[in-house]
């Protein structure tokens, strides 16, 4: 099952801050197929999603930009600023309690292993 647009819409500033946090710096392409590759081709972010919000994220001063020259070719990398490092604790723990309030409100049990 791949996951609509609209419920990634509302979390992919959380998943590209986590990612980040995760990773000391990420380019774009790099951040798409980790993503699909983490959530077993689930969530598949397409470039129109993934770069207003690295943009965004970047107006918000919680990312900033390094740019890597490779030959003729240049790769912008994303990584979390200071302020961006601790954002990302803070959305990451706010969404986890949105998913528990979530499980209770729809009354869904969760999974055991």
């Amino acid at each position: 099952m791949i996951f609509s647009s609209e419920l990634i819409k509302g979390t992919l500033k959380t998943i590209v801050l986590k990612l980040l946090a995760d990773n000391s710096k990420m380019y774009g392409y790099e951040i798409t197929q980790r993503v699909k590759e983490l959530t077993g081709d689930r969530i598949q972010l397409t470039e129109g999603a993934l770069y207003p919000t690295l943009h965004a994220l970047e107006q918000e001063g919680l990312v900033t930009t390094e740019l890597e020259y490779m030959g003729k070719r240049v790769r912008k990398y994303y990584k979390l600023s200071p302020s961006g490092k601790s954002r990302s604790k803070e959305r990451i723990t706010e969404f986890a309690e949105f998913m528990s309030t979530m499980s209770v409100l729809l009354n869904i049990q969760p999974k055991t292993a």
